[in-house]
């Protein structure tokens, strides 16, 4: 029986019958003619089935967004045309004396025509909306530099310690002393100085408000609104504020883990590097196998386990005497300092024991907090006192309340080449049995390679399959011609084999990324934990959907047990980081460190360089 296909979707046999009667009073000249037309149609029919198949659609896979070259922030040249007064310029004498009534802001004045100064746009477009309105100085008092203004510089002189650098807001503060003699040359040097640590001030409030870098320049796995403070009222702020050094400090993210960020730079510039032992970076030794690599993992053991450790171990310490194979006996040595370190204590040294016991040098530190804190300016200044923030290095997801930690677990998040993105949201609501609607991304990749050989594929593991939103089997659909665009939706119904398992708590976004239970349990024992598609799956879900609905785990289970697809909205909606950072601390203040997974830490390490590049300091 032939079939055509003229879309997506197959065209059905045409139906072919013929009434007895209507043979049997056929003359014989047209029974002759429709005796050859069937012959014909035969032939044609062998032709076409011998004739080789139409080559399918080539698959366009559907891929993951990119990483950019980042392109900085550009500074520009103030134009500081509208400060300047020409009437009262031309006015000053030729001693180099104001008249009588002459403010010193106006006496300085002439000084803003020979000045070329460079700015953020937005700073630069503030110093000028404020000096318009306000012609007065911020920073200096008579014939002296304020010290208000000393306090702010200080500041401003201490911005490596908030994770910026001070080389970008440096200001030469004018001597003390000068020539009674050269009043309005001193009062062009105040000016020139004057707007020099304005820009400054709002140069380093933008930087502190919200971060150096453009995450969304960075690749398109970041998404970010990027925050645009209202500068000229912010610089009218700090420079009246009673304590202005403390104002201008505040523009830096506030709360526990930025402070945490903060004490750690302090230490860790106070440290020395201290030994360290180096392990291969590919190595991979399991009991039982002899590898040349097992003496440095036990000299690595040796520096860094604890005392106990060593204390229950310290007859295989001593005997050890380089051999590279792998016994009984040294298994549960590094077993113990698996366990110490926080992984799975299954003897296996891979990359994850490797990093505990080689660890990362003071440098490498300083600098994963230096990244944390720019990554902490994409995140709200205050984080919210309820909220969950997920944080992907570290493989956890964890739960606020009150501002304290509540509730923490491990998740699985997306492999390197189907990444989770890094944005905030928030949380509205949680779907009980939930359907999972394959993503296009995944039909294309994976299944259709699978359907184009079983078109049936689909149909036989229960899927529910649409084309144009209208619903087909799977087996109708000519998969040799969908592509990318073709209208054809998958979804799995509830059940216990669903990916998405027994939950999914949502927090609708662009990216299609949400958390979820999971029926792959055993990954969670996993130290690295990267496998999914890009969806974060929670170890215990029952647990976190109970604390996002204010409610019990046993009415969770309730909801579950109906077998029922079911929506509960959030009562109130919560805020949810699905953050980067590869050091971070924990609830008690520690910051741990953490691998990158995604290369991320090097392209803002990258966007950083070019930014200081681009701004010359």
């Amino acid at each position: 029986m032939a079939v055509t296909f003229t879309g997506v979707v197959a065209d059905p046999p045409p139906v072919q019958a013929q009434g007895l009667l209507e043979a049997l009073f056929k003359g014989p000249a047209q029974r002759e003619r429709e005796r050859a037309a069937r012959e014909q149609a035969k032939a044609q029919a062998r032709a076409q089935a011998e004739a080789p198949a139409p080559a399918p659609k080539p698959v366009a896979r559907i891929s993951g967004p990119s990483y950019h070259t980042y392109k900085p922030d550009t500074l520009v040249k103030i134009d500081f045309s509208k400060l300047t007064d020409p009437v009262i310029t031309g006015a000053i004498g030729e001693m180099g004396l104001a008249p009588l009534g002459i403010d010193p802001f106006t006496e300085g004045r002439p000084a803003l025509d020979d000045l070329s100064l460079r700015a953020l746009p937005e700073a630069a477009t503030a110093l000028i909306d404020h000096y318009s309105s306000r012609p007065e100085y911020l920073w200096v008092a008579g014939t002296s530099v304020t010290e208000r203004a000393r306090a702010v510089i200080a500041v401003l002189e201490d911005a490596d310690a908030v994770g910026l650098s001070a080389a970008d807001y440096r200001v030469d503060v004018p001597a003390d002393g000068f020539d009674m003699t050269r009043a309005t040359e001193r009062q062009k040097e105040l000016m020139v100085f004057e707007m020099k640590l304005t820009a400054a001030v709002a140069n380093y409030t933008l930087d502190a408000t919200r971060g150096r870098i453009d995450p969304n320049r960075i690749s398109g796995y970041h998404d970010f609104k990027r925050k645009s403070p209202d500068l000229a009222d912010r610089i009218e702020a700090i420079s009246k504020a009673a304590d202005p050094a403390e104002a201008l400090l505040t523009q830096n993210p506030q709360g526990a883990h930025f402070e945490a960020l903060k004490a750690e730079l302090v230490r860790l510039k106070g440290l020395d590097e201290g030994a360290r032992i180096e392990i291969a970076e590919d190595v991979l030794i399991k009991p039982g196998q002899s590898n040349p690599e097992l003496a440095n993992v036990i000299a690595a053991i040796a520096l860094k386990g604890s005392d106990a450790l060593k204390a229950d171990n310290a007859l295989v310490l001593a005997s050890y005497a380089g051999k590279p194979d792998y016994d009984d006996e040294i298994a549960t040595l590094v077993k113990g300092f698996q366990k110490e370190a926080g992984l799975k204590p299954d003897g296996v040294v891979g990359p994850a024991t490797r990093r505990a016991l080689v660890g990362i040098t003071n440098a490498d530190k300083i600098e994963k907090v230096r990244l944390a804190m720019e990554r902490a300016r994409w995140l709200p200044g205050v984080l919210a006192a309820r909220r969950v923030f997920i944080n992907q290095p570290a493989y956890t997801a964890t739960y606020y309340e009150g501002g304290r930690q509540d509730l923490a677990m491990r998740v699985v998040v997306g492999t390197k080449a189907n990444q989770t993105y890094f944005f905030d949201d928030e949380i509205e609501l949680v779907e009980f049995n939930p359907y999972w609607g394959v993503p296009q991304s995944i039909i294309i990749n994976e299944m259709l390679p699978k359907l184009r050989a079983d078109p049936s594929y689909l149909d036989r593991l229960g899927y529910e399959v649409t084309a144009n939103g209208k619903a087909v089997s799977s087996s109708a659909v000519n998969w040799n011609a969908v592509g990318k665009g073709s209208g054809i939706g998958v979804r799995q119904p509830p059940s216990d084999g669903n990916a998405l398992g027994e939950l999914k708590i949502l927090f609708p976004n662009s990216h299609a990324i949400y958390m979820h239970d999971t029926p792959s349990k055993n990954l969670f024992e996993r130290d690295t934990r990267a496998y999914s598609h890009g969806c974060i799956r929670l170890e215990d879900p029952r647990a976190m959907a109970a604390k996002v609905l204010g409610t019990t785990v046993a009415d969770i289970g309730g909801h579950i047990a109906g077998g029922r697809n079911k929506q509960v909205n959030l009562s109130t909606r919560i805020p949810v980081h699905v953050a980067y950072f590869t050091a971070w601390p924990d609830e008690t203040g520690k910051v741990e460190y953490f691998a990158d997974i995604y290369g991320r830490d090097d392209y803002l390490r990258r966007a950083i360089d070019a930014t200081q590049k681009a701004r010359g300091s």
